[in-house]
């Protein structure tokens, strides 16, 4: 099961970043690691079964600050991104999907209705 942490941790220049990420890096089961947060001191760390709380001791030993802001299970996001790409698409397709649905210009004879929803044995090249 992949988690998403988000760990606020105090890093004041770009060696204490590059520090950090490495420890994040080395723990174990570490997917990614990427800076967040508008003045970049905060860490998401993603992976499969990545415990939060060792991560912030070993922050906490070597930056002497670390506090783990949210904790989310990233299989959830991608599940409602594919579901709402799912509805979006029955959206889409129920326009042109059901025979039955009222064209917008009636007037209009389309080939699909004139030719394909008459009877399946004519020919058409006849």
């Amino acid at each position: 099961m992949k988690q998403e942490i988000t760990i606020k941790v105090q890093m004041n220049c770009d060696k204490c970043r590059t520090k950090a990420m490495k420890l994040v890096a080395s723990a174990g089961r570490v997917d990614s690691v990427a800076l967040a947060g508008d003045s970049r001191d905060q860490l998401v760390v993603v992976g499969d079964g990545v415990d939060a709380v060792y991560l912030t001791c070993i922050l906490r030993k070597k930056l002497k600050y670390a506090d783990i802001v949210k904790l989310e299970e990233g299989k959830k996001k991608e599940e409602q991104k594919k579901k709402k790409e799912e509805e979006e698409k029955k959206k889409a397709l129920e326009w042109y999907c059901y025979p039955n649905y009222p064209h917008p210009y009636p007037h209009v004879i389309h080939y699909d209705d004139y030719y394909c929803n008459s009877n399946p044995n004519n020919c058409s090249i006849m």
